[in-house]
């Protein structure tokens, strides 16, 4: 089947369309084009304020006008990571979708699903003119992937709703009613380089095929981060050889996203190349035990490369490997108060060399509780500022606390229960949502967050199950009608 053979059509329509429009984060100019198009032919008033965000208003159906404004909620970005033997330039071309079986996926890219499905759907909502609803108004913001830029800046008196549906959440059959607040801790460090040993011989070691995942949603699953894999090789590197080298480092791509792949162009004496070749055996044969139930395609290369014009001075590198492999990475703690929700995490997301001689890790933490997102961050800082880093912070953003007494939540349950038979589960999420920067701005906003199934978001293995995303449109045009 094609996209535009499924079901409920008309979401999908729209959802075709967007994956067509670049957007990436700070760069959702087309996007914006477009929806202000889209709603300018259909005669539906919009709003944009200064950081871009969108307001679609639609006045209520004839029978329903003394119902209240309810807000649909979506974020314009999506992620931008891809398979490093794919090319695709995410400022200019389209995402190449592909219906597998009952699964929509990308090819060899994310999909954007996050948050592309939740756009589709609520202008899907406000272009259909044969839908039972109140006043809508459609809140589309910018830049949320990384850093909620558009929430952030968001003003009181934008939108009037005091209802607010986010259509950010990925398990069709749950509805969340709390998420984890965030923050960044980002290390500089300074490693200046010298000319390379031309007695040396020069090998790139690389760690690919892992899953990774969203640092919110997937952290708990155990995987393979790459570069603690990296970092461990490396540390053992310097251990056993003599003069051992580093010339390049790199590793993951987004905070908010658990590396997938990393690599290194290290150097090494002629007569240990053979020892070389073992330990990387070896060691490669122990992280796939590690990982087999989590990672099955995880890979340990090593190629020889040619002698690079520069390596870094050692004492500086080895400073940035023991804090790449001290640096925590994953679940620190799990909630006391909710089964199965992670309480406090962080995930060691990036490593990328800059101009000026400096390598730049990215870190980011989460947790439900405000001065446990504090203590992990401050021992992220710790060990960098104990390896000679310089260590700044991204923005921060709090937490959503759950309202239980939710008014909304119980037209969202009653509604799922009568449609599908069966109950709804309630749950808080770790993953970091907008709700809880627009309570600060509006805090007498009543809130739930639900969506359809996606898998494997952040990462080029994006894709979202077919059939839920009919029972979710199902689910939400009965809330509409019941609010």
């Amino acid at each position: 089947m094609k996209i535009n053979e499924l079901e409920p059509k008309i979401v999908w329509k729209y959802f075709d369309e967007i994956t067509r429009i670049p957007r990436p984060s700070k760069k959702e100019e087309k996007i914006i084009a477009y929806i202000e198009d889209v709603a300018a032919k259909a005669g539906i008033p919009v709003k944009k304020d200064a950081a871009g965000n969108l307001l679609l208003t639609k006045p209520a159906t004839k029978g329903f006008e003394d119902r209240p404004t309810v807000i649909l909620q979506a974020h314009l970005d999506m992620v931008c990571e891809k398979n490093s033997d794919v090319v695709h330039d995410f400022d200019n071309d389209p995402i190449k979708t592909v219906v597998d079986g009952d699964w929509l996926r990308a090819q060899g890219t994310t999909l954007g699903a996050d948050n592309g499905i939740g756009l589709a759907a609520a202008l899907a909502v406000v272009m259909s003119d044969d839908i039972e609803h109140g006043k809508i108004e459609c809140l589309f913001t910018v830049d949320e992937e990384t850093g909620l830029t558009g929430a952030n800046a968001l003003q009181s008196g934008f939108m009037t709703g005091k209802i607010l549906l986010n259509l950010d959440s990925e398990d069709e059959g749950q509805i969340f009613i709390g998420c984890a607040g965030g923050k960044g801790t980002i290390a500089t460090f300074k490693c200046p380089a010298i000319k390379a040993d031309d007695r040396k011989s020069f090998f790139r070691v690389g760690v690919s095929g892992l899953k990774g995942g969203h640092s919110g949603c997937d952290i708990e699953k155990g995987r393979g981060n790459a570069n603690k894999i990296l970092a461990r090789f490396l540390y053992a590197g310097m251990k056993n050889f003599d003069n051992f080298g580093l010339s390049t480092i790199k590793g993951g791509n987004l905070h908010n996203a658990i590396p997938r792949e990393a690599s290194a162009v290290i150097g090494i004496m002629p007569e240990d190349r053979e020892q070389l070749s073992v330990a990387l055996n070896v060691f490669a044969a122990d992280i796939a035990n590690e990982l087999k139930k989590t990672d099955p395609d995880v890979k340990i290369t090593l190629e020889s490369v040619e002698m690079p014009q520069y390596e870094l001075i050692s004492d500086n590198f080895h400073r940035l490997v023991y804090a790449l492999l001290t640096c925590p990475h994953g679940v620190i703690s799990m909630s006391r108060d909710i089964d199965d929700l992670v309480e406090t995490s962080t995930n060691l997301a990036s490593v990328k060399m800059a101009d000026d001689d400096k390598i730049i890790v990215e870190t980011s933490q989460r947790s439900s509780i405000e001065s446990a997102k504090q203590a992990i961050g401050e021992q992220v800082e710790a060990v960098f500022r104990f390896a000679g880093a310089e260590v700044t912070f991204r923005d921060g953003y709090p937490g959503w606390a759950p309202n239980p007494d939710s008014k909304i939540l119980k037209v969202a349950l009653e509604s799922y229960r009568r449609l599908f038979g069966k109950d709804a589960e309630i749950k808080a999420i770790h993953a970091g949502l907008e709700c809880g920067l627009f309570m600060e701005k509006y805090p007498d906003l009543d809130m739930i967050s639900f969506g359809p199934t996606l898998y494997g978001v952040h990462s080029p293995d994006e894709r979202i199950e077919i059939p839920t995303v009919g029972m979710w449109w199902q689910h939400l045009l009965d809330v509409l009608r019941n609010v």
